[in-house]
């Protein structure tokens, strides 16, 4: 991809302008974070919310994530189990332990507002060079253009690149054409213009082409004349998702509670969420084996595995893995917090109380689906 002079760019820069900002204008969703004037809060939420996840799924986060915790000040007073219980089932949950760091901080630094500096933005905790943009662009009105996923696509497409967009020095050459193509005067409007287009228009699979007839740009766009727009933009293949086997206890007390498991809250994957103790099967083993096994070693305990519950199929960003659920009992020893945070005996009523990962949701929605509350007694002589 080589450097674009000033008069290649001159069409692109016009088409802007006149069609693009056009179209955004008469297309642009009704999305409850594009308030009029923007609240630098709300930006900030939805931009971090906004990350790996679809907007259809989102917007009901965001607006139960709002009232819960209107300002920062409130997200910052907030136990950091409350804003995970809000975030629960959203995902990739460092991102609201990460909002929660950054709310204290603005309240201890900032007064408790975002400040408007895109130098100050740029050195709060959890905030990339994205983030920093669509922010400073969106909430402040500062001229700087942002490159997320929609963003490369599209200008991708438009001058039919062949660079691999998985490498730091094609990421550097696309915000430099971005850059480029930023009207100064109108930079929020043609960031989310940007945006808006790849997410209606220009999309990953069966865009609008070769055609293109709903595309404000499809004069200017290079991918248009080709037989593949598809093809852009480039990157290497990924390489195979590895699947993983994992067990999990449901194991029952005498008083038909169940015992569950806090992650280490500082650390790891899905820190601070609760679970269903249990871990990956080793090579070899049973599944029966496999959960005692790490009910040994997670909790110190022994215990007597029982009768199948569910198997729960589930897809992380890097893996993806078939949870097996059985009922079980302790037949020797007390729960100790070796390589968890803490625990608790629960009765399914008071799962709500407690923030779990999707996949520990399939086991609760399976245990509330019995025909009654389970017992030891149902399971266990």
């Amino acid at each position: 991809m080589s450097a674009a002079s000033p008069s290649d760019l001159k069409p692109l820069r016009t088409a802007v302008r006149r069609r693009l900002l056009p179209w955004f204008a008469r297309n642009a969703r009704d999305l409850p974070w594009r308030t009029d004037p923007r609240d630098p809060y709300a930006v900030w939420i939805s931009e971090i919310m906004l990350q790996q996840t679809r907007v259809d799924t989102v917007i009901p986060y965001f607006r139960r994530f709002l009232k819960r915790f209107p300002t920062p000040a409130a997200l910052a007073a907030a136990p950091l189990q409350d804003v995970l219980k809000q975030w629960e089932g959203l995902g990739y949950y460092t991102r609201a332990r990460q909002i929660h760091k950054m709310a204290n901080l603005l309240v201890r630094e900032h007064g408790g507002q975002l400040p408007s500096d895109p130098d100050a933005l740029a050195a709060l905790p959890g905030l990339g060079p994205y983030t920093t943009a669509a922010i400073a662009s969106f909430a402040f009105g500062k001229p700087l253009a942002v490159l997320d996923g929609n963003v490369i696509r599209v200008l991708s497409r438009l001058r039919a690149l062949t660079d691999d967009i998985t490498l730091p020095a094609t990421r550097r050459k696309l915000q430099k054409l971005a850059d480029d193509l930023l009207p100064a005067s109108a930079a929020a409007a043609a960031n989310e213009a940007w945006m808006e287009l790849g997410a209606l228009v220009c999309t990953p699979r069966n865009p609008a082409c070769p055609a293109c007839p709903a595309c404000p740009l499809r004069t200017v766009c290079r991918a248009r004349s080709t037989a593949a727009p598809e093809a852009f933009p480039k990157r290497k293949k990924k390489m195979k998702v590895p699947h993983k086997i994992v067990g999990a206890a449901v194991i029952l007390n005498p008083k038909n509670q169940i015992l569950i498991a806090q992650r280490c809250p500082e650390k790891g994957m899905l820190a601070g969420l609760w679970e269903f103790p249990g871990g990956k099967r080793a090579e070899g083993e049973t599944m029966p084996q496999c959960i005692a096994r790490e009910l040994r070693e997670e909790m110190g305990i022994e215990i007597e595995v029982g009768p199948h519950l569910v198997t729960v199929p589930h897809a992380y960003s890097h893996f993806t893995i078939d949870l097996h659920a059985h009922f079980a009992r302790i037949r020797k020893g007390r729960p100790r917090h070796i390589e968890c945070a803490g625990h608790a005996w629960v009765t399914p009523g008071q799962f709500d109380d407690y923030p779990f990962s999707k996949a520990d949701h399939g086991i609760i929605r399976a245990l509330r689906a019995l025909p009654r509350p389970p017992r030891l007694r149902d399971f266990f002589a």
